[in-house]
Formats: structure tokens, C-alpha cells, sequence
């Protein structure tokens, strides 16, 4: 197959509090939201823009590798939302004073990005993740 079939990913989350957590993931993250709607009763849904998706696969051991080096300890649920941030440490704090609870701040990984994990809104851990500038980059930066 020489095209991707798959067009789009979307993880969906239900959340308690949907006010609170749109707030968090799309006034603090900074998430722009592309759509939103509502149905009968009290159904209402907002689509945020998250850049490019993939889906990673992971096996128990290197789960565990990674709460290791992330976080020092094993914490991970089941899954996990990991986003890519151009200043991981000051997005750490920002996050953290809008509402997430930080559970280990940025710590440089074996695979030389900088990682932080946090507990947000809707019961979704988030690893943020800094990558090392490209060779050529470190000069502009």
C-alpha cells in the first residue's frame, strides 16, 4: 500500500469537567480548536489541532524504561499523550500554574530530548518533550 490509508488520528477523551478541561487544553496548551458541537441534552464536543499524530506502539518494558527516565519511578497508565514543545521547562510551569500537577520536571533522556511529565485535566498524563536542536540548527538558536 503505498499510501497512508489513515487521513487522521484523534484521540478522544471524556472528561468530567468539560469547561475546565477545554480551558486547560486550549487557553493554557494552546491547542487551537477547529471545531465544536452540540446535541441533544448536555453532549457537547470541542476538536483541537495537536500538529502531526503518530502512534506509538510500546511493549511493558519499555514503558517501564521510559517512567524510569522520565519520572524516575513507574506511573504510566495504560496510555499516555505526549506532545512535542519548543521550550519544555517554561511549558512545564505554565501548564503547572494552569492547572496540571507536575509529576517530574524536565529531565534530559537517553534519546538527548528534554522530558517532563504531568497529570492534566480528564485524567490524561502528558509527557512534554523538547528535541535537541538539529546540527545545523544550534547556530540559529
Amino acid at each position: 500500500m503505498a499510501d497512508n490509508p489513515v487521513r487522521q488520528m484523534r484521540l478522544v477523551v471524556e472528561v468530567d469537567d468539560f469547561d475546565a478541561a477545554l480551558a486547560f487544553y486550549r487557553d493554557v496548551l494552546g491547542l487551537p480548536q477547529e471545531a465544536a458541537f452540540e446535541g441533544d441534552g448536555d453532549a457537547r464536543v470541542a476538536i483541537l489541532g495537536a500538529g502531526r499524530a503518530t502512534l506509538e506502539i510500546v511493549n511493558a518494558g519499555q514503558a517501564a524504561m521510559i517512567d524510569e527516565v522520565e519520572v524516575g519511578r513507574r506511573v504510566s497508565p495504560r496510555f499516555r499523550v505526549a506532545f512535542e514543545v519548543a521550550d519544555s521547562a517554561a511549558m512545564t510551569d505554565h501548564l503547572a500554574a494552569g492547572g496540571a500537577d507536575v509529576i517530574a520536571g524536565p529531565r534530559r533522556t537517553p534519546w538527548r530530548s528534554l522530558n517532563s511529565r504531568l497529570d492534566a485535566p480528564g485524567a490524561v498524563q502528558l509527557t512534554l518533550f523538547q528535541e535537541p536542536p538539529a546540527a545545523g540548527d544550534a547556530a540559529r538558536d
